[in-house]
């Protein structure tokens, strides 16, 4: 019996090297890339203002609860003091007095020196709103308008709203009048 040589084949396929991809497929994933960098670039800017109305916010609750923590241990009534461009704690007796103005920044008047203070700026742009205890109007905070909320030794404070709204974003916030802490807040960012 003869044996027969069978030809050997190859498992290995060629291909054609100079293949690559067509127009319309560059076009497809540069259009994914665009949609995707379209909604990463707008979920910045929406997290922007909502991170700078939250920071407000939560600078605001802090100057609360130290002003509350404040009045207990002077034994004596501090203030929250709400303005157009800031909000400042101080002792109750020298809130609305007015800002007297230095070369380098503006300054309180200082009647006693032991005395706690601390201040917050509000963001440019940024405008500051106080709603009263058993009130639905939101007050606003113009520079000659001073709005002023108590904290007495006791431990107690006035209900008190505050809303802050910047270009089309806003949150509100209301304050729990035993602990000077928000009981409920909104937030609208857009």
């Amino acid at each position: 019996m003869a044996w027969k040589t069978l030809p050997m084949t190859s498992a290995v396929k060629t291909t054609d090297l100079r293949r690559g991809f067509t127009l319309i497929e560059l076009v497809v994933v540069l259009a994914i890339a665009a949609v995707v960098m379209g909604g990463a670039v707008g979920l910045m800017v929406y997290s922007s203002d909502e991170h700078s109305l939250r920071r407000a916010s939560g600078e605001i609750e802090l100057l609360a609860k130290r002003a509350r923590v404040t009045s207990m241990l002077h034994q004596t009534p501090y203030a929250l003091e709400f303005r157009a461009d800031r909000v400042r704690m101080l002792p109750l007796a020298e809130a609305g007095r007015p800002l007297r103005k230095s070369k380098k920044r503006d300054v309180e008047i200082q009647s006693d020196a032991s005395a706690t203070r601390e201040e917050f700026r509000i963001k440019d742009g940024m405008s500051l709103f106080v709603r009263r205890w058993d009130s639905k109007q939101w007050l606003d905070t113009v520079k000659e308008d001073v709005h002023i909320w108590r904290f007495d030794p006791e431990g107690l404070c006035e209900p008190l709203s505050v809303k802050l709204v910047l270009d089309q974003s806003w949150s509100a916030d209301t304050y729990e009048p035993l602990t000077a802490a928000i009981r409920e807040s909104e937030l609208e960012a857009r």
